[in-house]
């Protein structure tokens, strides 16, 4: 129960520390599942998100060279969660949901298909454990928990809310936002 309180009241307490393009993360390896669909894929940034000063997760962005971050929806990347703590995946797939409706809006039928999809896609994690999302630019998205894959869709509108998330200008965290883009200083 606290673990879904802690994802639920997330977005509403959260504290951001970015950490920044430094020398060490450009040398930083895409983890095989990004290399293998975007071979020139780089850590574009990333950044850490806490809970009342409480690491949640490092978040990391990986793109191609050519990616443009205001047309993030139709570009080809990778979002990669590593998790310093539990959490119930039921849980991270409800606050997607409500994070997601921050981004556009969508009917109760849809929020309904994607949460199931979600509750998939995002089993229980504990710390170390790493969840990846990557998106084809043209709406593909594929899910991997520790590198398995665990869940694919075709769907332009949740690939451009879902990742809105960490990238759209209604993002929630909008420091991490920056980290992830590589605007942090």
């Amino acid at each position: 129960m606290m673990q879904r309180r802690l994802c639920i009241h997330l977005a509403a307490a959260a504290t951001l520390t970015p950490i920044t393009m430094l020398p060490a993360f450009a040398d930083t390896p895409a983890p095989a599942e990004v290399s293998s669909a975007l071979p020139q894929a780089r850590l574009q940034g990333s950044g850490v998100l806490r809970f009342f000063g409480l690491r949640v997760y490092e978040a990391r962005l990986w793109t191609a060279p050519s990616f443009v971050a205001a047309d993030y929806a139709r570009q080809p990347f990778a979002l990669e969660l590593i998790y310093d703590r539990r959490l119930e995946g039921q849980a991270i797939a409800e606050r997607s949901v409500a994070e997601m409706r921050r981004v556009g809006p969508f009917d109760e039928a849809t929020a309904k298909r994607w949460r199931s999809l979600m509750v998939k896609a995002f089993p229980d994690v504990v710390a170390s454990d790493r969840l990846l999302g990557l998106h084809d630019g043209q709406g593909d998205v594929s899910f991997f928990h520790n590198g398995k894959l665990t869940a694919q869709l075709v769907d332009a509108d949740y690939a451009r809310l879902f990742f809105g998330i960490w990238l759209s200008q209604q993002s929630s965290a909008p420091a991490l936002r920056d980290a992830l883009l590589g605007l942090a200083r």
